[in-house]
């Protein structure tokens, strides 16, 4: 059961996603690229590398459901002859009946963002989905955690690890303890606890950095020997980078209490002194760290929460 990683250009920050071609029968892909025309050519150059072509594709695995991961699941999947598509029921991005905008806007607004800003970032929101074809219900199937997926050497086991979005996956290789864990791990940088509704309950906020740090504990459990992420190199070292995580989460839940004033703060008032100079996507990816402390510094009861004008205020405990 190879696993072989393909790198394939994005138009984001972020940088080129990996995308792994699971060189067995089912012929797999976990995750795909962004739609566009350069990850396309460099997919198909990557499987032609490797004696594959995009119809030989059985198989489409999505980690999760950003654009980046999982943009050109559909076109794989109509070209390779209705390949089948896999993803966890707790992912929406996909979805032709995906959780729009408004959900995300009423826990916006909550969290204090004014409505100047609301506006940006939904043109921020429309322009990202140009990234990726939306699926009908009937045009992809659900993993489950702890689901084995057989193929004919080997199996991967789905494991559910919630945190930088509720559906988050990584799938573990009992063989040799090899992970694929999409943006739950990445070398060099701590992966962004998004700003999601809640998938029980979309008029809640999901609990992103709680359910972030079980995700890493859990994954620590299965004792890795190779990790390989959605972006950049190969985590050999486990154990290291999870110690390291933890030292950046503990020093960002500290600074982002002591920027709490006496009077209190909103989480968009945060993340504009955490990041003063974000701009465009990363006025988002910021309000969704600040959320993502504040909860979870509330959680753990060094911070109070009280609602003014339907506006979340957070005080120091």
């Amino acid at each position: 059961m190879k696993i072989i990683p393909i790198s394939v250009p994005t138009p984001f920050y972020i940088g080129p996603v990996n995308v792994y071609l699971i060189a067995d029968d089912p012929v797999t892909l976990i995750d795909t690229g962004p739609k566009t025309k350069e990850a396309v050519e460099a997919l198909r150059d990557g499987l032609r590398k490797h004696g594959f072509r995009m119809s030989d594709v059985r198989r489409i695995i999505l980690t999760h459901a950003h654009e980046d991961h999982c943009g050109l699941a559909k076109k794989v999947r109509d070209e390779a002859k209705d390949a089948e598509i896999l993803v966890h029921g707790w992912e929406t991005g996909h979805k032709v009946g995906r959780l729009e905008y408004e959900e995300h806007r009423e826990l916006l607004l909550r969290a204090g963002v004014p409505d100047e800003e609301l506006q940006s970032m939904r043109r921020m929101y429309e322009g990202v989905r140009a990234f990726a074809d939306a699926l009908e219900d009937d045009e992809h199937s659900e993993i489950v955690d702890m689901e084995e997926l057989q193929f004919n050497t080997g199996s991967l086991r789905v494991v559910h690890t919630p945190g930088h979005t509720p559906g988050s996956c990584s799938f573990f290789r009992e063989a040799d303890r090899t992970i694929l864990a999409g943006d739950c791990v990445l070398k060099r940088i701590t992966p962004n606890p998004v700003l999601s509704p809640d998938p029980v309950d979309p008029k809640r906020r999901f609990r992103s950095l709680a359910e972030y740090l079980v995700s890493l504990a859990r994954l620590r459990s299965l004792a890795p020997t190779l990790v390989l992420g959605g972006h950049g190199e190969p985590v050999n070292d486990y154990e290291e980078l999870f110690h390291r995580y933890i030292r950046a989460i503990n020093q960002r839940q500290k600074s982002v209490i002591d920027l709490i004033p006496k009077t209190g703060a909103t989480a968009w008032e945060i993340s504009r002194a955490m990041f003063p100079d974000a701009s465009d996507v990363h006025r988002f990816l910021a309000i969704s760290e600040a959320v993502a402390h504040l909860d979870y510094a509330h959680t753990e009861g060094r911070l109070a929460l009280e609602l003014s004008n339907d506006r979340e205020i957070f005080r120091r405990a």
